[in-house]
C-alpha cells in the first residue's frame, strides 16, 4: 500500500514515514512518499495533480496545513489559501485520479463551550480563525471528493518539530516553576498513534472501496482526558522518573495567560464512530508520553 502524504515536515508527516522503520503490523508493506514545496505546493493544483501523477499512490493524506493558530489572527487570508482551498485542491486531484482522500482536521472547529465529549454531528462554532479556516477545509474536502475520511485530532505531540512536550521539556531546563493552564481539558494525542490509526484506515478503505461506513466525518484523539497543566504533571512526572528534566506546575487559567487566538476550553472528542468503524483505539495518553520520551532519549 503507498500513501502519498502532503506536508513533508510536520509532525504527522515525519510520523507517517517513521512507521515502517517503527515496525508492527501498521508499518508492514507500507510505503510513504511525503512531499512539500517546492515539489508539491497545496495553494497550486497543478502541482498537486503532477504530483499524484509522478507518484502514483494508492491514498494521498492531506497532512499539509497552516498551523499558526495565533498568526492567522492577522493573516487570514493565508490560513484559508492553505487550509480551505489548498485541501479542497488536494481532495479534487485524489478525485480525479480515482483515489480516497484521508485528510487532517482539527478540535478547534468547535467552540468549546459545551460540556462532555464532542461528536462528529455535533455543531460547531470556531472562535478563531483556524478552526473557522479548518472547518471550511473539511467542506472543500467533502465537496470535491466524496471519497474522503476527515480525522478531527488535538493536541498533537511528537519526537519531531515544535509542540507543547518538548516545549516543556525545554522550558524545565530553564525555570523551577512552571505556570500551566487548568482550565482547558481536551486529550493529548502522540502523532506516531494517529499515524498507525491513518494505516488502519487505509487499509479499510481498499478492501471496501464502495462501502459507505468509512467515508466522511470521524474523531481521532488518544483515550482519557487531561487539562494541559494535567499534561505538564505526567511530561515532567514520566521525565524525572528518567532522570530528565522537571518543574513544578502552577496551575493557571486561560484569562492568565491571554493569547490573540481564543482557544477551546473543552477539546474532548468521543472517538466511538472511529471505534465501531475501523475497530481502532489509540491508546491512554500517558502511554503516548512514555513512548515519545523514550523516542527523545529523555
Amino acid at each position: 500500500m503507498k500513501l502519498l502524504v502532503t506536508g513533508r515536515d510536520g509532525q504527522l508527516a515525519r510520523s507517517l514515514q517513521a512507521l515502517p522503520e517503527v515496525g508492527g503490523t501498521a508499518g508492514r508493506d507500507v510505503s510513504v512518499v511525503a512531499i512539500g514545496r517546492p515539489e508539491l505546493d497545496i495553494t497550486d493544483a497543478a502541482s498537486v495533480a503532477r504530483a499524484i501523477a509522478a507518484h502514483a499512490p494508492d491514498i494521498v493524506v492531506n497532512a499539509a496545513a497552516y498551523t499558526a493558530v495565533d498568526r492567522a489572527e492577522s493573516e487570514r487570508e493565508a490560513a484559508f489559501r492553505v487550509n480551505r482551498d489548498g485541501a479542497g485542491n488536494v481532495a479534487a486531484a485524489a478525485a480525479q485520479a480515482g483515489l480516497p482522500v484521508i485528510h487532517i482536521s482539527t478540535d478547534y472547529v468547535f467552540s468549546g463551550r459545551e460540556a462532555g465529549w464532542r461528536r462528529e454531528d455535533d455543531a460547531t462554532d470556531p472562535q478563531n480563525v483556524y478552526g473557522a479556516s479548518k472547518l471550511a477545509g473539511e467542506a472543500a474536502v467533502a465537496g470535491a471528493n466524496p471519497a474522503n475520511v476527515t480525522l478531527r485530532t488535538a493536541w498533537v505531540y511528537s519526537p519531531y518539530s515544535g509542540n507543547f512536550l518538548k516545549t516543556m521539556l525545554r522550558l524545565a531546563g530553564e525555570r523551577e516553576r512552571l505556570g500551566v493552564v487548568a482550565d482547558q481539558f481536551g486529550t493529548p494525542t502522540y502523532a506516531p498513534d494517529i499515524a498507525q490509526a491513518i494505516v488502519v484506515a487505509a487499509r479499510a478503505i481498499l478492501a471496501a472501496p464502495r462501502d459507505d461506513a468509512w467515508r466522511g466525518v470521524f474523531h481521532l484523539t488518544a483515550s482519557g482526558e487531561a487539562s494541559w497543566a494535567d499534561f505538564a504533571r505526567e511530561i515532567f512526572r514520566q521525565s524525572a522518573a528518567l532522570g530528565g528534566p522537571s518543574a513544578t506546575v502552577d496551575a493557571i487559567t486561560t484569562a492568565d495567560y491571554p493569547t490573540p487566538a481564543a482557544r477551546p476550553a473543552n477539546s474532548r472528542l468521543d472517538n466511538g464512530r472511529f471505534a465501531a468503524v475501523f475497530g481502532h483505539r489509540l491508546p491512554d495518553w500517558r502511554d503516548g508520553v512514555a513512548r515519545c520520551l523514550a523516542a527523545l532519549g529523555a
